[in-house]
């Protein structure tokens, strides 16, 4: 058994002083208030360990590279397109292990991988079919965080179009056979598989029976939607329906469904959302980036979709900045304040039934031990009440990670991975120099 004291921590009746917790085979056993210090003393605010509901961990090398100037969504997929042609099983592993020690630096620990690079260039699949999705495995064990893939189903170039040179590495050819290859994938303590439909542009009508049937009632089924207003005007054009609308036709929308980005729906799409208690993921800083727009947090929350946040691109990865911007773009759109309480905005940054791990996102007996402790003397939180944490703080904040039991950052630093900085810094640089 491992013991925690810690000086505040967040609990789910709220913040409390001087709390003891055990941990026993990487679950929260006991949790005591106004405890004598014992243990790994943690000074601060201990918070849940957060959830990165949604993640490309390739794009991380896009950062700094594709933000300025002008473009669209479509001139940076090109971009991204090209990075993608350049990644191989080696290369990828090298990157994802940076960037999932970066996550974990940043306060999250658990992260749902968005994964659609599955085969080699021109679509022949590696020796081992699953070489790339291993890789982000490893990656992630190696960085200490909690991993569902959500192998990604991507079978078109657009609706009616085939995959072009590039996409022809995402697609197995058909659902069927993309279900024959994620079946093989095993899980273990902190691996876990999921499935998503990439859009509606990237999986036909009649394949997504398929891929719904293929994903466990217990493991979740992500989909981009509705992320672009061509999107939803290219699926109405072709099928007569909204992406949400197809969805519902088809059956997909239930309690396992995160609609991702979720940015330009349609009142009835909110409607169907909340029916079916899906939930959404918002990636704040991705849709800024890209100019996609700011999607109905607020509506869709109080029609009953349950809320996460993931970094995407990870053309920023901090928790709380994705946390506090469901709020703070809600007030841009609005042009109101306090759309969102407290608990509303910590309850959707540590979502972790979107990331894979329902069992987590609280400090309660029964919940997986993932913990993570802020900082409440550093240049950004001083004087802060302990409640406006999620407003004050970054990822430079964090001081200690714990995920199932085990600290996985002491003192702001990796104890897993020496110096995670030099290692993307490397793994980037060297994938530049095609």
């Amino acid at each position: 058994m491992t013991t925690y004291w810690c000086e505040r921590a967040w609990l789910p009746g709220g913040i409390a002083e001087a709390v003891r917790i055990e941990v026993l085979d990487g679950r929260i056993g006991s949790v005591t208030l106004g405890a004598e210090r014992a243990g790994t003393v943690l000074n601060g605010l201990t918070l849940p360990g957060f959830a990165n509901g949604h993640s490309h961990a390739f794009h991380r090398a896009l950062r700094g590279r594709t933000h300025h100037g002008r473009g669209t969504f479509w001139t940076w997929r090109e971009r991204m397109y090209s990075l993608a042609a350049r990644l191989d099983p080696d290369a990828y592993y090298r990157l994802a292990r940076g960037v999932y020690a970066e996550m974990v630096l940043a306060g999250y620990t658990g992260v749902a991988e968005f994964h659609y690079l599955h085969h080699g260039p021109g679509g022949a699949p590696y020796a081992s079919p699953n070489a790339m999705g291993d890789a982000l495995r490893k990656a992630a064990r190696d960085a200490g965080i909690r991993l569902t893939l959500l192998d990604t189903c991507y079978l078109a170039g657009g609706i009616g179009q085939p995959p072009d040179e590039v996409q022809q590495r995402f697609s197995d050819g058909s659902a069927e056979r993309w279900a024959e290859r994620v079946a093989l994938l095993k899980e273990d303590e902190l691996f876990r598989v999921g499935g998503a439909i990439h859009s509606v542009r990237a999986v036909p009508e009649h394949e997504l029976p398929e891929v719904g049937n293929a994903v466990p009632r217990d493991r979740p089924l992500h989909i981009h939607l509705s992320e672009q207003r061509a999107e939803n005007e290219q699926c109405e054009a072709a099928y007569g329906w909204t992406p949400t609308g197809m969805l519902w036709d088809y059956g997909l929308l239930d309690e396992r469904l995160t609609a991702v980005h979720a940015t330009h729906l349609t009142t009835q799409d909110i409607k169907w959302l909340g029916e079916s208690r899906a939930g959404a993921c918002f990636c704040p800083t991705t849709e800024r980036d890209l100019g996609d727009g700011i999607g109905p947090a607020r509506s869709l929350l109080d029609e009953g979709v349950r809320l996460g946040v993931g970094s995407d691109s990870n053309a920023v990865v901090d928790a709380f900045e994705e946390t506090r911007a469901l709020e703070l773009d809600e007030r841009l759109a609005s042009e109101e304040r306090g759309r969102f309480t407290a608990d509303e905005l910590l309850a959707a940054g540590t979502d972790h039934v979107a990331a894979g791990w329902p069992e987590n996102g609280a400090i309660a007996v029964g919940a997986g031990a993932d913990l993570v402790t802020v900082a409440l003397g550093t240049v950004r939180t001083a004087g802060i009440e302990p409640s406006g944490v999620l407003f004050a703080a970054t990822a430079a904040d964090v001081r200690t990670v714990v995920v199932a039991g085990r600290e996985v950052v002491r003192d702001g630093v990796h104890v897993l991975i020496e110096r995670p900085e030099t290692v993307l810094a490397k793994e980037i640089e060297a994938l530049w120099q095609f």
